[in-house]
């Protein structure tokens, strides 16, 4: 996992919240649970030790990969981003085509990706398929739904 990622600023410091969440808080919590249970007697058949043993080592590995996830970005600042051509942070237009729906989506790194708030990850389907594109082309994306067909109606700057 040594390659890196863009992440805006507002993006990186919500993961370092979290982070911050889960080292202050919640594994504290949950050593005392470890703790507490351990004072119940025998540990093998201690269902709540066992219980809380494993939640702290999916804490431990969620704490890890977030660690991991904050080594490997690199913040971006979204007024050096063009809106030549569909792009990392900016905002595009497109019709769908099948539907004759406008719609308008928001490139993002995948630890941003909100689809509620139309935020798309790079990553996604869609987001390979448009990533590149400029006003005007019509894409066609495989999705497990079927065929998307998009164009391209306006492509605009992060907010």
């Amino acid at each position: 996992m040594g390659n890196y990622f863009y992440i805006s600023k507002e993006g990186l410091e919500k993961i370092k919240a979290e982070l911050h969440e889960l080292k202050t808080i919640k594994r504290p919590e949950l050593s005392k649970k470890i703790s507490e249970a351990r004072d119940f007697g025998d540990l093998r058949e201690n269902a709540e030790y066992h219980a809380a043993k494993e939640a702290l080592a999916l804490l431990e590995a969620k704490i890890s990969q977030m660690e991991e996830t904050i080594r490997r970005a690199r913040v971006i600042d979204p007024k050096d981003i063009s809106t030549e051509q569909v792009a990392l942070y900016t905002r595009v237009v497109v019709k769908d085509l099948n539907r004759q729906l406008r719609q308008e989506y928001t490139l993002v790194s995948q630890e941003e990706s909100d689809f509620r708030q139309m935020k798309i990850s790079v990553t996604s389907p869609v987001g390979k398929a448009l990533l590149g594109k400029k006003v005007g082309e019509v894409v066609e994306i495989n999705v497990p739904a079927g065929v998307l067909k998009y164009e391209i109606l306006e492509i605009k700057p992060p907010v």
